[in-house]
């Protein structure tokens, strides 16, 4: 399979999930062209100049009407709850733990004044960028999401546990979190593994 014929059948699917969405008349691009592009841009992993350059110089043909850099970004900035829509259902049982993901290194920290990410500590190491926390359903898919700061304590994405009430789920012991001083202690974790 040519990466053409992928980016045709990714466009396939993720055209059938979007047939409900508008397209705006100002923009130049359908919902479903927004949404393929953005997913290549995740599978591509390279910057925005980087990922824009290629698909332009290789991939024109497949969408003529691809707006600048800048403007491209900026809508798939501001259409990233479409992503939502590929979301897979809760099932029975529900699976979940955070992970860091180093966006830069900690000897580079503080060096801009534009920085994403918090300093913070996974798996023994220091690191600068992002705890991304998955909540998977039984058969590996996501069906909910969060990144928050590299700092943040497990704890505090039990506000992701708490959307889901009946499924149980499987957490580590990092996910407790103690009631706060005169309120009600509801443990919202039905299992824990160690």
């Amino acid at each position: 399979m040519t990466l053409t014929d992928f980016i045709a059948t990714l466009f396939f699917h993720v055209d059938e999930a979007m047939t409900d969405v508008p397209k705006d008349p100002r923009s130049q691009l359908w919902p479903s062209e927004l949404v393929t592009i953005g997913v290549l841009y995740v599978l591509k992993a390279q910057s925005q100049r980087r990922f824009w350059q290629w698909l332009e110089a290789n991939y024109l043909h497949l969408f003529p009407a691809l707006p600048e850099r800048s403007r491209l970004f900026r809508l798939m900035r501001n259409h990233q709850d479409w992503a939502d829509r590929f979301l897979s259902d809760p099932g029975m049982l529900l699976v979940s733990d955070s992970l860091g993901v180093e966006l830069i290194h900690p000897r580079r920290q503080g060096r801009s004044e534009k920085q994403v990410g918090e300093k913070g500590k996974s798996n023994g190491q220091w690191y600068v960028g992002v705890k991304f926390c998955p909540l998977l359903n039984f058969d590996g898919r996501i069906c909910d999401w969060d990144a928050e700061g590299a700092s943040l304590y497990d704890g505090d994405f039990q506000w992701m546990l708490s959307d889901h009430p009946n499924e149980p789920k499987l957490v580590d012991n990092g996910f407790h979190k103690a009631a706060k001083r005169g309120g009600d202690c509801e443990n919202l974790i039905v299992a824990t593994t160690e």
